[in-house]
């Protein structure tokens, strides 16, 4: 089930998904302080990453951001398309300009 509306239409832009809660959660929490205040986002840890990528797509998220190991290395973030299913990698300073290029009407 996806809800599909245009980005700038969805209520949420982006959820924080850490990929493991203890591991990564610290730094999902970091990202998403920074990118609430600029757009409406939700943050998610529980269950399988597929079942939160599926909580996303039913709700219209355009944008799921994982937190992985990479994060924490590179400071860097995967980005996934709801529509496309594509995924980018993306530098954390990065983020709010890119979601603002793609939520724009």
């Amino acid at each position: 089930l996806v809800l599909k509306l245009h980005p700038s239409l969805s209520p949420i832009k982006a959820t924080i998904l850490p990929l493991v809660k203890k591991i990564h959660g610290e730094k999902a929490t970091e990202i998403y302080n920074i990118l609430v205040k600029y757009f409406n986002c939700s943050y998610d840890e529980a269950g399988s990453i597929g079942k939160r990528y599926r909580r996303c797509d039913a709700v219209g998220t355009p944008y799921c951001i994982t937190i992985d190991d990479d994060t924490l290395n590179n400071n860097t973030v995967t980005i996934r398309d709801r529509d496309t299913m594509e995924q980018i990698t993306l530098k954390i300073d990065e983020l709010v300009d890119y979601i603002k290029e793609k939520t724009r009407f």
